[in-house]
């Protein structure tokens, strides 16, 4: 028996970037009926509804996430006003990220990420205004790339254009 000859070792290739989910979760959740049994009668003009987004993310440890969608809609009915009902739901998911660079780190923490949590956040949202007695609210989906780069010239205009695109502390995307 002869040993084989000892083969000089490789040098791995470089791996590319990788994006993990390890758990999704709903942060908080509200739902009010301020106007029940009434505002629930067939009839009456359609409500209409303000709606609006957030995308926050957090630091945990390192190479771990946290990135939380914020939801609130409001729905009023008539002249005066009357409120129908108000959804809030903070819906967060925790990733791991390697070999993502600094540069690329905050456009997939707040673009990537949300992309990914979104359908079961308006899963949820669907769901609670539905068991609230109105018809599901589905939201339409959300251009998240646009979100962020107005996150950015907002971000520009308040420091006068000299922030880094991407460099910011993804702690203070909000």
């Amino acid at each position: 028996m002869t040993d084989a000859p000892a083969t000089p070792e490789q040098p791995q290739a470089p791996q590319g970037p990788a994006l993990r989910i390890l758990t999704q979760y709903i942060k908080d959740l509200s739902f009010e009926n301020p106007g029940a049994p009434d505002s629930l009668r067939a009839g009456g003009s359609a409500p209409n509804i303000d709606m609006g987004i957030d995308v926050q993310a957090r630091t945990i440890s390192q190479g771990i996430y946290e990135v939380t969608l914020n939801f609130s809609a409001k729905a009023e009915r008539g002249e005066g006003g009357d409120v129908v009902f108000i959804a809030e739901l903070s819906y967060s998911g925790l990733f791991e990220m390697a070999n993502i660079s600094d540069a690329d780190r905050e456009p997939f923490l707040l673009i990537e990420c949300p992309r990914m949590i979104f359908p079961f956040a308006r899963r949820i949202l669907g769901d609670i205004t539905r068991d609230g007695g109105f018809p599901p609210l589905m939201l339409d989906p959300v251009d998240f790339a646009g979100l962020y780069r107005a996150q950015l010239a907002k971000r520009a205009a308040a420091t006068g254009g000299n922030e880094p695109n991407g460099n910011g502390d993804p702690a203070a995307a909000n």
